[in-house]
């Protein structure tokens, strides 16, 4: 591949051009791509992220003082900010090009204050794609520091600390030690909390359907279902309350006679969804394809930075990954209406570039969404060239934003109505719809994923008939439902939830998320996260004693003020003092009114194996673990492990998920030691088509057996994330 230089490179040289121009990046992959597009030239140094950062041992904010932040280089970047001083002394001049978001932008000021580049001629690069083009892009427009995104991110850090390092010290007094509290992780607490206390106090109410099964022209002609729906002369819905009442209806449904009222084509069309922004790819990548969101952005950011594809070498596959704009560059828009046209065909280009509006709270539209650097290196150009679950992603990315510029799809929808007239007089609606695609569309490529089925599957197709047309009834179905309790949070639908509330940014959703779960607040439950007793405690606590703390409202305004600071609408300075008085106020009043309380052990089923007593949950330094119940006469303990909802193939019992001395996972019988059953990859609910043995996920798409060793097939990856399991110990 050519390398790109940028206009400096092309000068007449002078003395001072002999001098390398220094160019400061965060990551070592990402200063490698750079390097081979810039040319000699150039010298390209990382960081390895942020320099400078608060002290970890105390406050570190002088609250008198106008907040002054108390910064310092930390012990493990002493090394590299002495490297970055030499090389800048060494440089004509000076580029930072770290991220291109308020993150990004602190960690270039903090590079200039640390590596003491204030004497050099400093200039600031952004980019959102790392190609050749996008760097001489860049580079040759480079611009000053923007001081005002970086007093919005110093103003969130700040923010940030005054609240975690303040509240987290009373939660160690009142509850016990090691616990944290959060600005919007503890609102994200509170959303799965009041998620929970939803679903334990919902009473399920029954009710009934009846649908019934019609033929054209006898029982040997075109069949359908349809469904009652309501009383046919007054349009009142029907409700079937109880078992003797959808009996009551069966008796009068079955002498009925039934006739269609009305057939209904009408078309219709569906849009594509528009291409992905950060939560939006984590969103979607949990539902198809099991990734927690600390994974898919560890490997967006590696498919950002830059894979080597062969001869082609390191090249970035796709934009930026922190970004909630919707836009798309007219190149890059252009060119994906070509790749359609050429490969799916004219008709499946839309007459107009598409272009989305964003409907978030606080969206900022500054970055363009995450796309594929280009259209043209389709997923399986690649594929070879990456690690599996790269690879998986990337295709998700490249679909989404190729379907996002394709035609609609064109949809006929059916609706056929029939009325049954019952001896007794009374006549009934029934209903019955279908839908069927006429011009696939966007569909050809891709689907969004749903997080809850649909409640009812339509049919593809219903026999054409006229108003009058006589039906035969072939049987009646009565079928017992009952009303069900919300859906418990996935780690997909919280993050949709903090999103659409305006809660948080695109580079915090995946951290707020882990941080509850590797604090114990709250555990993965299949999909679903559900909070634990250690989270309800402290969730309360802040609700009773702090409640704009985890209030949605105040905390989305406190956003609003951070992108305010950002558009230069307001100071920093005056928007942490707004914030602090109150806060400090309320502080010392939970500080002498807040009573210490105990955590509720978790009962569980499992007995203790030195005694047989009941055991609970408990939390020690290490995490959760059994405990048992007897303490302190029996001190019995085990580990408490993770179910991956498949039996073991040789005594039936659960396998669980362990960790070996060097911390590699692996999958072994919660039985051992009676039963050693272990195997390295994840094993899969689908037995073997050749032996019925079990099978363990070898790929996205392949699995072999553990018993014959041959491969397979699978038809979806398996994305079911462990569970909790009271196990034996390993």
């Amino acid at each position: 591949m050519t390398r790109t230089a940028s206009p400096k490179t092309t000068r007449a040289a002078t003395s001072k051009d002999k001098q390398p121009h220094l160019v400061i990046v965060e990551s070592p992959a990402k200063a490698r791509t750079i390097a081979r597009f810039l040319g000699p030239t150039y010298q390209v140094k990382a960081s390895v992220g942020h320099v400078r950062d608060l002290p970890k041992s105390k406050l570190g904010v002088d609250v008198d003082h106008d907040f002054a932040p108390q910064y310092l280089v930390p012990v493990a970047k002493r090394k590299v900010v002495r490297e970055l001083k030499e090389a800048a002394a060494k440089a004509s001049d000076v580029y930072l090009a770290t991220d291109p978001d308020r993150e990004g932008e602190a960690i270039s000021w903090h590079l200039i204050e640390a590596a003491e580049l204030q004497g050099k001629p400093v200039q600031r690069v952004e980019f959102h794609e790392i190609t050749p083009e996008a760097i001489a892009s860049a580079f040759a427009h480079p611009r000053p520091l923007n001081r005002r995104l970086v007093d919005a991110q110093q103003a969130r850090r700040v923010l940030d600390r005054l609240v975690g390092y303040q509240l987290s010290p009373l939660l160690w007094q009142k509850v016990q030690r090691g616990l944290s509290a959060g600005r919007v992780q503890s609102v994200a607490l509170r959303l799965l909390v009041d998620r929970e206390r939803e679903v334990r106090g919902f009473v399920p109410r029954e009710y009934w359907s009846i649908e019934a099964d019609l033929a054209v022209g006898g029982t040997s002609g075109t069949a359908f279902t349809a469904m009652l729906v309501a009383d046919a002369d007054t349009g009142q819905k029907i409700e079937i309350p109880s078992e003797a009442a959808a009996r009551a209806l069966v008796a009068e449904l079955e002498p009925a006679q039934y006739q269609v009222q009305s057939l209904r084509r009408r078309e219709t069309s569906r849009q594509p969804a528009p291409p992905f922004i950060t939560s939006s790819m984590q969103q979607e990548a949990s539902r198809k394809l099991g990734f927690t969101a600390p994974r898919t952005m560890a490997l967006a950011q590696q498919l950002y930075e830059g894979l080597a594809l062969g001869s082609q070498g390191a090249v970035g596959l796709i934009t930026y990954l922190r970004t909630d704009s919707t836009h798309l560059a007219p190149s890059a828009q252009e060119e994906a209406r070509r790749f359609i046209g050429q490969h799916f065909g004219a008709e499946y280009v839309p007459a107009r570039p598409r272009s989305f509006v964003r409907k978030v709270k606080n969206a900022q539209e500054a970055h363009e969404a995450i796309r594929p650097t280009s259209v043209l290196r389709a997923p399986e150009q690649v594929t070879s060239f990456l690690e599996t679950a790269q690879a998986r992603l990337y295709e998700l990315i490249w679909q989404r934003m190729v379907a996002s510029q394709m035609a609609a799809a064109r949809l006929e929808v059916t609706t056929l109505e029939v009325i049954a007239q019952a001896p007794s007089g009374r006549r009934y609606l029934f209903r019955a719809s279908a839908t069927r695609v006429l011009f696939p569309g966007f569909l050809a490529l891709y689907s969004e994923g749903r997080d809850e089925e649909e409640e009812r599957q339509t049919q593809d197709r219903l026999p054409r008939l006229s108003s009058g047309t006589a039906l035969t009834l072939t049987s009646l179905k009565p079928e017992q439902h009952f009303t069900q309790p919300p859906s418990r949070y996935t780690e997909a639908t919280l993050i949709k939830a903090l999103e659409e509330q305006g809660i948080g940014r695109p580079s915090t959703y995946a951290t707020i998320v882990g941080t509850l779960l590797e604090r114990d607040y709250a555990a993965r439950e299949g999909r679903s996260l559900k909070p634990l007793p250690l989270g309800e405690t402290v969730s309360d606590l802040l609700a009773e004693h702090f409640p704009d703390i985890v209030d949605v409202g105040f905390t989305a305004r406190m956003e609003e003020d951070l992108d305010d600071i950002a558009r230069g609408k307001k100071t920093w300075v005056p928007v942490l003092r707004d914030f602090y008085g109150p806060f400090e106020a309320t502080l010392k009043r939970a500080q002498t009114g807040m009573k210490r309380v105990q955590v509720a052990e978790e009962p569980t089923d499992e007995l203790c194996h030195e005694c047989g007593r009941p055991m609970v949950i408990k939390r020690g330094r290490f995490g959760r673990f059994l405990a048992c119940t007897g303490y302190p006469e029996c001190k019995g303990t085990r580990p408490l492990l993770q179910k991956v909802g498949v039996a073991c193939p040789q005594c039936g019992r659960d396998l669980v998920q362990r960790r070996g001395r060097r911390g590699r996972a692996f999958y072994g019988c919660s039985g051992y030691p009676e039963c050693t059953f272990s195997v390295w990859a994840r094993p899969l609910a689908q037995p073997c088509p050749h032996c019925g043995g079990l099978l363990t996920q070898q790929s996205a798409r392949r699995a072999k057996c553990s018993q014959c060793s041959k491969t397979t097939a699978i038809a979806e990856p398996e994305t079911t994330a462990p569970t909790p399991a009271m196990a034996g110990v390993a």
